[in-house]
Formats: structure tokens, C-alpha cells, sequence
């Protein structure tokens, strides 16, 4: 199965006429299955964290996230 990236990357090409770099064509070797996997499970995880915390510990984690993001 091919990786939509490189679908589309292959599509441009055709459409521009203009090659696309090797390093942009590599193929994921990734277990597609296993991805799935790993994603639901840390999914799932970070829900049950949240589970556990008080609302005054969210509220400080939020916050410290906001002050991260416009400190950028």
C-alpha cells in the first residue's frame, strides 16, 4: 500500500512535469496496524491521566500549556 505523501508527491509530479526529490518518495516502513495501535493506546492513556486529576492540577496544566504556546 502506498503512503498518501508519495501518492501525492507522484501526482504533482505528473501534473508539473517537474521530478520530486528521491528523499521525498521514500515509503513509510511503518507497521500501518501497528501505528493504529500505538495511537489508541496513548489515546486511551492520556484519558485515564486526565481521570486522575484534580481540576485544580488541569487548570495549572492548561495554563502552563497557554503560557508554552503564546510565549512562541
Amino acid at each position: 500500500m502506498r503512503d498518501m505523501n508519495v501518492l501525492a508527491a507522484h501526482i504533482v509530479e505528473q501534473a508539473t512535469g517537474e521530478p520530486i526529490p528521491k528523499n521525498v518518495l521514500q515509503e513509510s516502513t511503518k507497521n500501518q496496524a501497528a501505528v493504529a495501535l500505538g495511537r489508541l493506546g496513548g489515546l486511551k492513556s492520556a484519558k485515564a491521566r486526565m481521570e486522575k486529576l484534580t481540576p485544580e492540577q488541569r487548570s495549572e496544566i492548561a495554563q502552563k500549556a497557554a503560557k508554552a504556546r503564546w510565549q512562541k
